[in-house]
Order: C-alpha cells, then structure tokens, then sequence
C-alpha cells in the first residue's frame, strides 16, 4: 500500500510540474530591422516605409499568459491587428521597370508578429524577406534561421504567395504568407 501511495504522488508532482514549464507561448516582441534609406545606390530604392520600425516593434504577441516583461512599449498581453506598417515604398523613378519596395501588413501569430518585405522590378518580385519574425528564444530562432530563408526563395520562384509551408514552422509559415499576401496586393501582382 505504502509503494502504491508514493507511486500515486510522485505521479501527481510529475504533472504539475510538467504542466507549469514555461515555454515561449507567452507574449514576447521581435526586433524590427532598422529602417535605411539608401542614397545613390544602384537601384535606385529607397528602403523606407510608413511606420514600420516604430509599428511593428512595439507590437506584442497574444500569447496565453498575458505578461511581457521585454516588451519595447511596455504593452503586454494583447495584440492589435495593425501595427501601423501596411504602408509601401517606392523608389524615385517613375517607370515600370523601377525596383520598388512594397512591406505587407504585420500578421500577428501565435509566436509573434510577422512581415514580409517585396522587392518589384519590372512586375517580378526580385526579392522577398521577413523584416519581423519571432526571435524571442533559442527555439524561435532555430527554427526561423532554416524556414525563412527557404520561404524568402520559393518567393521568388514562385511570383506569388501560392508556396508551400515549411514543415516544423507552421505558424511562422502562416503569418509569413499572410503578410505577403499583403505585399503582393499593394504591389498590384
């Protein structure tokens, strides 16, 4: 009776301590990648974009606990659906074959916010890159460090948001094609 009592409680303490493990569902922000604007390049682009450095930093998850102890804004637990960042930009020149830059809406996910950035040259999307992601822990950008650079390249064979996700990235995969599906449809593609 005496093992059967100890087997039963050390059961229980297993669980409850299982079920407490912190994991990074909680509210956390992302480090938007500061905003330059290039003078006299190649291109000719200019880099810049309504709100985004200041929109989509601020902006926190909505994850289940609600509290976010490194948030830039002091804001915590919910999210908004706009960040202030759907703007685009374009560079100088008027012609069809100007590259220009076109940022879609931040999608706010499970993980984190995510956007994505075009780059349009004579109506083909010559670049694609997340701006915004979920870095907040080791896992995150792990994962992130393999799935993005696999979704920015099906982009641009693509020339489209008809990719597929990237398997173990689901939710990132998720918040990447909504954002550009933005970007496309600012873009006119």
């Amino acid at each position: 009776m005496r093992r059967i009592t100890l087997w039963g409680l050390s059961t229980l303490t297993t669980l409850v301590l299982l079920f407490s493990y912190h994991t990074s569902t909680g509210a956390g922000t992302s480090l938007a990648a500061p905003v330059v604007a290039q003078s006299g390049s190649a291109s000719g682009s200019s880099g810049s974009s309504s709100g985004s450095s200041s929109g989509s930093s601020s902006s926190t998850g909505s994850g289940s606990s609600g509290t976010s102890g490194s948030s830039s804004s002091g804001s915590s637990g919910s999210s908004s659906g706009s960040s202030g960042s759907s703007g685009s930009s374009s560079s100088g020149s008027s012609s069809s074959s100007a590259t220009k830059t076109y940022d879609g809406d931040t999608a706010q996910t499970r993980w984190g916010p995510v956007q994505v950035r075009i780059t349009v040259q004579g109506g083909k999307i010559t670049n694609a890159e997340a701006i915004v992601y979920p870095n907040n822990n080791g896992r995150d950008v792990e994962i992130n460090s393999y799935a993005l650079p696999v979704l920015n390249q099906e982009v641009v064979q693509a020339q489209s948001a008809s990719i597929d996700m990237v398997s173990g990235a689901t939710v990132t995969s998720d918040g990447y094609l909504q954002s550009l599906q933005s970007a496309i449809d600012q873009a006119h593609l």
